[in-house]
């Protein structure tokens, strides 16, 4: 294994990740890493992260005043919010000043508030009878959180990802909705059913794999008694 290999292995060893964009995403991370400003923390990185999902929320109130066409920025958002969201604990096992617990409680608190500004951007972007898809958005993606918090504290095993698919898959697709918004108003509208259903489908699958996983750890508990 090459050094590169070994460094990077470190710097992502606090989660499993399973997603699709895997491993180009941590290349890509490890070589924005190396040449991040001393300057910039890991706090600071956290910022811009949120900020980047307050301004697809800003997108989207323009927008629905203006021109579909500023739905772009919300693009521009998500990419930001990437940036500042995959870099902020990366950098901190970087640079070898990691803070697990108190990392790990910020970037639970931080992705929720991002996922209610996405979701409240749309609500006030979609017409009347569309604006629930808003509120399922949020309450299935906190759902999602909640499946990998109880999986962590079952298993031991911390994991944002749903098989292939990840929050950067997520803010991918997303992006897509958006783009193709602006080609066509309206289809947002299909493309919100699309996603909620996707994410209840995924949602209730790995639900059933928790309470597997629960009742196996329940059965390795007796056995230690």
């Amino acid at each position: 294994m090459s050094d590169i290999q070994s460094q990077r292995d470190k710097i992502f060893s606090d989660r499993k990740r399973t997603n699709i964009l895997k491993n180009g995403e941590q290349r890509f991370i490890h070589f924005l890493l190396k040449r991040m400003p001393q300057l910039v923390t890991p706090n600071i990185l956290t910022g811009i992260g949120l900020l980047g999902s307050a301004l697809v929320f800003i997108s989207f109130l323009l927008a629905r005043h203006s021109s579909q066409y500023l739905l772009l920025i919300g693009i521009i958002g998500l990419f930001i919010n990437w940036f500042g969201d995959s870099l902020d604990g990366r950098l901190a096992y970087y640079r070898q000043i990691p803070r697990k617990w108190y990392g790990f409680a910020l970037d639970i608190i931080m992705d929720w508030a991002s996922i209610v500004l996405i979701g409240l951007g749309y609500y006030f972007y979609a017409a009347q009878p569309a604006k629930v898809l808003a509120f399922l958005f949020v309450v299935f993606y906190g759902w999602s959180m909640l499946i990998s918090l109880l999986r962590y504290k079952i298993i031991d095993i911390y994991r944002i990802d749903s098989g292939v698919l990840g929050p950067t898959e997520l803010r991918i697709i997303i992006s897509l909705i958006l783009l193709i918004e602006v080609l066509s108003a309206g289809s947002i509208f299909y493309a919100a059913i699309l996603l909620t259903s996707t994410l209840l489908v995924v949602n209730i699958l790995d639900t059933i794999k928790l309470l597997r996983f629960g009742n196996e750890r329940d059965g390795k508990d007796k056995l230690n008694d």
